[in-house]
């Protein structure tokens, strides 16, 4: 992409993100969210493969389908209140028209059916984009408007994304898509705990950026897509995919690794809050996604196809890996600890 057109991209998304986030009026966030929308457009289609130019067709509509959901939400809410702010959602129907609004920008289930298509056609690095930042916006809404929102219909979304997220990731080879039902089940937990503790859902979308983050930049840095390729790109760097190994399994929460302590204060949330039978649901589910990463963590190790390969193995030992992406892996890994602080400030 030329120099210039990345800076405006890049500088329209944060502009778009800093605008949403810092705003009470509907049509401020409105036209936030729009302009994110058009930022990240260029970067999904700038390959201008097919299947790039699909994933941009399927990612605008899908996006000005929720947009227009939310200015429809907030025109109601306006006409019954007489109030533009976003935290005065006092109306039951434009209550649920933003929660369906928000579910479809965030890739929630029922409304999850881009993001996987979405990820497959993109970059490594625009995937990163589309799983990270591009969801904080519409998380932010979420949380302003915690009050107004309907309990039970977050509670069965979260739950339908666990398990569908879990579900959906154990037939898939390309690790995009893999990636993109993690997704999905890491927002069915934050969905989850929004109502009862908007802090611990934004502590937990921070450990699940910073551990995505560490694991698309590591299959970037090898050029890994597939898993048939991962299986054989260890062996240019094995300190690296050695570490992702362990980054691999934090994702999955395993302890005692940093995955671990957003789950653990999530369960420990929800029986406080009466609601062991969820709590256990959804732990349930979660060994779903423990099974496709147990995977790629078994691909990303020592491993060789079981077919011989036409081509030799070289090893590249002298190759080191860049510093943020040592300093993302030590964080992704070495948090936990930090807990009994965590625990004190929530």
């Amino acid at each position: 992409m030329n120099p210039h057109a990345k800076l405006i991209t890049s500088t329209s998304i944060i502009l778009g993100t800093t605008i949403t986030i810092s705003s009470n009026h509907w049509a401020m966030i409105w036209t936030g969210l729009e302009i994110n929308t058009l930022a990240i457009i260029p970067m999904i289609s700038k390959s201008h493969h097919p299947r790039a130019i699909e994933a941009t067709i399927k990612y605008f509509l899908t996006q000005a389908t929720a947009s227009a959901l939310i200015l429809f939400s907030s025109t109601i809410n306006a006409w019954s209140s007489g109030q533009w702010d976003i935290t005065q959602l006092t109306n039951t129907s434009s209550s649920l028209l933003l929660t369906m609004a928000i579910a479809m920008k965030l890739g929630l289930v029922p409304f999850h059916f881009w993001f996987p298509e979405v990820l497959q056609g993109s970059s490594l690095i625009t995937a990163l984009l589309l799983s990270t930042m591009m969801k904080f916006p519409p998380l932010t809404i979420l949380l302003l408007t915690t009050n107004s929102l309907n309990p039970h219909l977050l509670t069965a979304m979260a739950i339908t994304s666990a398990a569908l997220g879990g579900w959906m990731g154990l037939n898939q080879t390309q690790t995009r898509k893999i990636l993109a039902f993690s997704s999905i089940s890491h927002l069915g937990w934050m969905a989850l705990i929004i109502i009862y503790s908007p802090k611990l859902t934004l502590l937990t979308f921070l450990l699940y950026t910073l551990m995505t983050t560490t694991v698309f930049m590591s299959l970037n840095s090898s050029n890994t897509t597939k898993l048939a390729t991962m299986m054989t790109s260890w062996t240019k760097n094995p300190p690296l995919y050695a570490t992702l190994m362990l980054t691999l399994l934090s994702l999955a929460g395993l302890p005692p690794l940093t995955g671990f302590l957003p789950k653990w204060l999530i369960i420990q949330e929800l029986t406080k809050q009466e609601m062991t039978p969820t709590a256990i649901t959804i732990t349930l589910l979660s060994l779903l996604s423990l099974f496709f990463y147990l995977r790629l963590t078994y691909y990303s190790t020592i491993t060789l196809p079981p077919n011989p390969t036409n081509h030799m193995k070289h090893w590249y030992l002298d190759k080191t890996s860049p510093t943020p992406l040592a300093i993302l892996t030590s964080l992704s890994i070495l948090l936990l600890p930090l807990s009994p602080i965590i625990l004190a400030t929530t």
